[in-house]
């Protein structure tokens, strides 16, 4: 399932809550790079296998784990 999850622009926000750039930018939560405009770290996520990394696993292991976490809270405390 993790293989066709897909990473918004959302799931990236998310991932980074509370992570403030003083540069303004957007920090990959993977390998730490910093990216001055979201598409440049949507893009590089997107590619991150090409440049040798392994963000996009990253985001998409989170994202999973994130929408399990969901179905347990909405199970615990249904409404």
């Amino acid at each position: 399932a993790s293989s066709r999850t897909s990473i918004t622009v959302q799931d990236i926000l998310t991932a980074s809550q509370g992570q403030l750039m003083p540069q303004g930018g957007y920090q990959c939560m993977s390998c730490c790079r910093i990216f001055p405009m979201l598409w440049s770290i949507k893009t590089h996520i997107q590619n991150s296998s090409q440049e040798g990394y392994s963000c996009k696993v990253f985001y998409r292991s989170l994202k999973v784990l994130q929408e399990k976490e969901q179905r347990v809270q909405e199970t615990v405390a249904p409404g």
